[in-house]
């Protein structure tokens, strides 16, 4: 993994900054994403302490779709949608749109819409999505996507995390062929901000223990075309 250029969303806590944190000590480079500026940092301080391979630490508001701006980035082999809400209640963004649907599947949706085409320049590239087994529980209400007449936050986090399945595999068979590898997956029950606030004290893992799968798929040899 050697000098390849990773995004990774969500990479200030939970899962994504210890897969962060794994890719750079394969001597990756990693771009970290957060909305809080000072978590970022921190976790840039870690990776550097660690092993001192980093690239940009940047705040962006993953739920404000027209908030991003990747000017920046160059060259992109591997990128990461790893970042993730759960909402009890209905809130709406800044864009009107139901929380849970718009961190959960249309901000990765747009973001890898917008980076195609630097993730093909850059080929062979990876797209990583984190989904949920909970996706088994979605069910589609055309009349009610995004809870205008009734939510109930499960419901809305299962049928988002349904939503990035369909588009891995959508986009995956769209890819054939381009050099650019699409997949998703689910990294277990684990101990986040994330199971807290939509599940209480429900049992789950360390983070360190569920970033191998991630870390697998960005890395592997095999996983590659």
């Amino acid at each position: 993994m050697e000098n390849k250029v990773i995004l990774v969303t969500g990479s200030t806590d939970g899962i994504g900054k210890q897969t962060a944190l794994g890719l750079a000590s394969m001597a990756a480079q990693v771009n970290l994403h957060g909305r809080d500026l000072e978590k970022a940092h921190a976790v840039l301080e870690e990776i550097r302490y660690k092993n001192g391979n980093y690239r940009l630490a940047y705040s962006l508001r993953i739920s404000h779709l027209k908030s991003r701006s990747l000017d920046w980035l160059r060259t992109l082999h591997v990128l990461i949608n790893n970042a993730g809400t759960f909402m009890r209640e209905r809130k709406l963004t800044e864009d009107g749109i139901e929380m849970t649907f718009a961190v959960n599947y249309m901000a990765p949706f747009i973001l890898t819409s917008e980076l195609l085409g630097l993730l093909k320049e850059s080929a062979s590239s990876r797209i990583i999505n984190v989904a949920s087994v909970a996706h088994w529980n979605a069910k589609i209400d055309w009349n009610n996507l995004q809870g205008e007449r009734g939510y109930d936050g499960f419901q809305a986090y299962a049928l988002s995390k349904l939503g990035i399945i369909l588009f891995t595999y959508t986009l995956a068979k769209r890819l054939n062929g381009t050099g650019v590898t699409v997949n998703c997956l689910h990294p277990g029950v684990t101990k986040t901000k994330l199971l807290r606030s939509g599940f209480g004290d429900y049992p789950g893992a360390d983070p360190q223990k569920r970033c191998g799968d991630t870390i697998y798929l960005a890395s592997a040899p095999e996983v590659e075309i």
